[in-house]
């Protein structure tokens, strides 16, 4: 039955999972290179000898894993291979997206006083209805959206950003330039499902899983400057956590397919 099929792990495992593992394997083989088309379900169905079901499971699981993209009625196609990201640069997008040679960009949708939501004003620390500064950008990836930014961050530094305009670069950068003293940040790494303004903004499907990160950047005293609610696309950008016993020291990077 599989003998067109090619190399199989184990014929014990589910047929979906020997569909994905012959995929992933002529992935990583360059049989089917970056940027071309996955073939077609109906063509998958047959030379596999599998449903239609059997074959979108398999789809699936390659998307899950970042090697494949498409969805709302586009045929899916081979992602590029994920590229590290070093954590000194893990708190700006467009910093690490030059740094791998990518086009960052990005279009901001809100810059908005208003106040600190009850999540916001206990990662900031701030009494419940206190004033913050909001910002809401789609960051892209070559002109792909990969990133949607949700920040509120303290009136004293927020209030800057009236001056400068978002879509020209770095909030960070410009921050910093203007004596913001953004020393360090915690980051908790989770997966939620696409709201329908996470999908509309990131032309996902709604209920997509997306990767989260939620941010509080603190100055050097520990003082918190920003809170952030981030979402990413996780065909476009993973996270690699690498860490050594000797040291206990932890390196988180960021990866992009």
């Amino acid at each position: 039955m599989f003998s067109q099929v090619g190399v199989f792990t184990s014929m014990s495992l589910p047929l979906h999972s020997r569909v994905a593992d012959a995929l992933r394997t002529e992935i990583a083989d360059g049989v089917l290179a970056v940027g071309s088309p996955v073939p077609s379900e109906s063509a998958l169905c047959e030379r596999f000898e599998a449903s239609r079901g059997t074959v979108r499971a398999a789809l699936g699981t390659l998307r899950n894993e970042g090697l494949i993209a498409g969805g709302r009625g586009r045929p899916p196609t081979v992602c590029a291979p994920a590229v590290a990201q070093p954590f000194e640069t893990f708190m700006s997008f467009t910093a690490w997206a030059q740094s791998i040679g990518r086009a960052p960009g990005q279009r901001t949708l809100e810059v908005a006083r208003r106040a600190a939501s009850s999540v916001a004003a206990t990662a900031l620390g701030l009494d419940p209805g206190t004033t913050v500064v909001d910002v809401l950008r789609l960051r892209t990836l070559d002109g792909s959206p990969a990133l949607l930014e949700r920040s509120s961050f303290v009136e004293s530094v927020g209030r800057k950003l009236f001056d400068f305009d978002p879509d020209s670069g770095s909030i960070y950068a410009y921050l910093i330039e203007q004596g913001i003293d953004l020393h360090g940040g915690r980051h908790t790494i989770d997966a939620v499902l696409a709201s329908d303004a996470d999908a509309a903004a990131l032309d996902v499907d709604p209920g997509a899983a997306l990767l989260r990160e939620r941010r509080r950047a603190t100055d050097s005293s520990g003082t918190p400057l920003e809170y952030a609610d981030d979402r990413y696309r996780p065909d476009r950008v993973t996270f690699t956590i690498d860490n050594t016993q000797s040291t206990h020291d932890l390196r988180i990077v960021k990866e992009i397919s």
